[in-house]
């Protein structure tokens, strides 16, 4: 009877443990699919603001040296907040400046403008005389200009084609667009904060996750992708800004209308490869529109002369030698990089270029050392 109750009330069998192997394995596989899981969910989260957080990791690369250096002449105290706030408000002023500059002077020239659209309004755009001087077609032109532009009523009729509501719906797209800009901007000088706070911390973090994910040529690439922006920085940005202060000085001798506008957009062009031919060939065409050819014709050389020099001799050296990558792969990755990722690509694509590079040539080197 006893033995009869203690089998009916006897636990069911329980399956037998598995193996440790098979354990070991199955746990691994669910940590990798719950990783790769978090990590698919937090890049689905950010994913508004990963082009500020990779501005960010830039500027903190591209400025880490400087602040290296005012790191060691003021060392940080306990809390390590006074010197990132200033480096990170001196990096906003770097930029915010240059921005209000160039609104106060565009301010200042719109008065110009509004002079010029109501003369157009009233008495018409006359013929200029450049036109008058085309070695081909000048007669047509002329007439045609005359008949569409020239007369009294042409500034009502363009203005009287315009959809207005295409315009207001523009100017809020606009809007839109420049608010979403600036609150990426704050949110980029946010995380550019902590990255020079918590800099040293955050590199030795990420050079111990490579040695353990890739070993030590996972290090290596790391530290090449650092070179390439370092390189970026200096052969595209600083060359670039370099081309735009010589040619605005140019302009303002020569003579071009708006010579400071001019000048921080060859500044800006002229950070993408052959960019800043754009630019030389709009202030050629101004002073040719203003019967200025010997002005035009010296601004177009001198441009040649300027961006040859630093397209051929100064950023090749700047770029390929901390990178140790062919102009060509530079180029491509540049041009590559800004039609994939837009002014972020500047950095991203010869980073990702020189990484690709660094490994084929460990990957062609052992295959050679292992040769017979």
């Amino acid at each position: 009877m006893d033995q009869t109750l203690r089998t009916d009330h006897a636990p069911p069998d329980r399956a037998p443990p598995l193996p440790p192997v098979e354990k070991a394995r199955g746990q691994g596989i669910a940590r990798v699919a719950l990783v790769l899981a978090l990590s698919a969910l937090g890049l689905w989260i950010l994913s508004g603001f990963l082009p500020a957080l990779a501005w960010a990791v830039v500027l903190a690369i591209a400025l880490w040296p400087l602040y290296a250096r005012a790191e060691r002449r003021f060392p940080p105290g306990g809390h390590n907040v006074v010197l990132p706030l200033v480096a990170t408000l001196l990096v906003a002023l770097v930029f915010l400046a240059p921005l209000v500059i160039l609104g106060v002077q565009a301010a200042r020239e719109a008065h110009d403008v509004l002079d010029f659209v109501r003369t157009a309004e009233k008495d018409g755009v006359p013929v200029p005389d450049v036109i008058n001087h085309l070695p081909y077609g000048a007669a047509q032109a002329s007439a045609w200009w005359s008949a569409n532009l020239s007369h009294p009523d042409a500034g009502s009729d363009l203005l009287r084609k315009l959809d207005n509501d295409s315009v207001i719906g523009v100017s809020r797209n606009v809007g839109k667009e420049v608010v979403h800009r600036v609150v990426l901007f704050g949110f980029s000088l946010v995380a550019l904060f902590f990255l020079f706070r918590d800099g040293r911390t955050i590199r030795d973090q990420v050079l111990v996750a490579c040695n353990r994910l890739f070993g030590p040529r996972g290090e290596r690439v790391g530290r090449q992708m650092v070179a390439s922006v370092h390189g970026t920085v200096d052969g595209l940005v600083l060359v670039g800004l370099g081309e735009g202060v010589v040619l605005g000085i140019v302009y303002y001798f020569a003579g071009v209308p708006h010579p400071v506008l001019l000048g921080a957009f060859t500044a800006v062009a002229a950070m993408i490869p052959f960019g800043a031919a754009l630019a030389i060939a709009i202030a050629a065409l101004l002073l040719v529109a203003a019967s200025s050819v010997k002005a035009a014709v010296i601004v177009a050389v001198a441009g040649f002369v300027v961006t040859f020099v630093a397209d051929h001799f100064v950023r090749p050296a700047l770029i390929g030698g901390t990178t140790k990558l062919p102009f060509l792969w530079v180029l491509l990755g540049i041009l590559g990089g800004v039609e994939t990722f837009h002014l972020l690509g500047l950095f991203l694509g010869p980073a990702v270029m020189a990484a690709l590079m660094l490994l084929w040539r460990e990957f062609t080197v052992g295959a050679d050392a292992k040769a017979p």
